[in-house]
């Protein structure tokens, strides 16, 4: 049995990792004694840099050698920038190998086969990694995971009747919003948005190592109008597809997209949205902008059905996260 404290830590080490591995999974692992105690931790580092394992068992040393190994994913079982995770804790001396999540990648599966072949007691624990679900979408579907961001009054409004939107939320929420933008690879926005807010899409105060690439969708020219994406450099792409195409090559795997309701409804339409994240302020308008720009569905029939995953309070602000239903 994994006690509650070794799983939770094996956990936040993968979700610590989130925003520096792609395209290589950020996952957690854990090196635990026969007592249950913890001897050794770590999560992949950047493109290039050891898995998780690896940097558990390093921080372990001698004291691997008969230990339990706790992993988010199913060890990697292939030679690629690094060597297999496999043989480096069969060299350790991992007795047993617990693992929460599936490879599904066909180059890097078979790990546990493999380890089992070799006498390690390995057993799958079935626990939904939440650090994972972008880059296993990603796997699955061959293009970045997107989430979709928006910012609402409580009666569904992103802008009063006169366009004014700022700001519908808090600054505790704003601040989120910050520190989110430092886990994803890249930030999406349409024309409109980057003609009218002339945004920066940087990750800031937040003590961001990295900062997402900005990407600007659609086909009017805003070199003379958005100054700031000019300064701090930007890709655009005519279409979503072509912009996820693009993301996908150089190895995005979690974008997040910020455009106004326009953007918003089109990404929509075209089944690329695979999370919500949904700012809820504590104000009404009566009337003002939606938070899509068109309709989704003419009946409720017809609607897509979202699966709640998450609600977080920001200041007086509530953060609310879902996914699609089946998903």
């Amino acid at each position: 049995m994994i006690l509650d404290a070794v799983l939770a830590r094996a956990l936040s080490l993968g979700e610590a990792a989130r925003g520096t591995t792609s395209p290589n999974p950020p996952v957690g692992a854990v090196v635990v004694d026969s007592d249950g105690r913890i001897v050794g931790e770590g999560h992949t580092q950047p493109p290039g840099g050891p898995h998780a394992e690896i940097m558990a068992l390093a921080d372990a040393g001698p004291r691997a050698r008969g230990a339990t190994a706790v992993v988010t994913l199913e060890p990697c079982n292939h030679q690629g920038r690094t060597g297999p995770c496999t043989q480096a804790l069969l060299s350790a001396g991992i007795a047993r190998v617990i693992y929460l999540t599936p490879d599904p990648n066909p180059k890097a599966a078979g790990g546990a086969a493999w380890l089992r072949q070799r006498g390690v007691d390995v057993r799958y624990h079935d626990v939904e990694v939440a650090a994972l679900r972008p880059w296993l979408t990603s796997v699955r579907l061959g293009r970045p995971h997107v989430t979709l961001k928006v910012a609402q009054t409580l009666d569904g409004f992103s802008a009063a009747a006169d366009g004014t939107s700022q700001w519908i939320t808090g600054p505790e929420a704003r601040h989120h919003v910050h520190a989110d933008r430092a886990r994803r690879d890249a930030i999406v926005v349409g024309t409109g948005t980057a003609l009218a807010d002339n945004p920066s899409l940087t990750a800031r105060d937040v003590g961001a190592t990295r900062q997402p690439r900005r990407v600007v969708v659609g086909t009017r020219d805003i070199t003379g109008v958005a100054s700031n994406l000019v300064r701090l450099g930007f890709e655009q792409y005519p279409s979503i597809d072509e912009a996820l195409a693009a993301l996908q090559a150089d190895g995005a795997v979690d974008v997040l997209v910020e455009g106004g309701p326009t953007l918003a409804g089109a990404f929509l339409r075209a089944g690329k949205v695979d999370a919500l994240r949904c700012y809820l302020a504590p104000l009404l308008l009566g009337e003002g902008r939606s938070i899509i720009g068109g309709g989704l569905a003419a009946t409720l029939s017809e609607a897509v059905a979202w699966r709640r995953i998450a609600v977080g309070e920001v200041g007086e602000d509530l953060v609310l996260d879902f996914v699609r239903k089946g998903d």
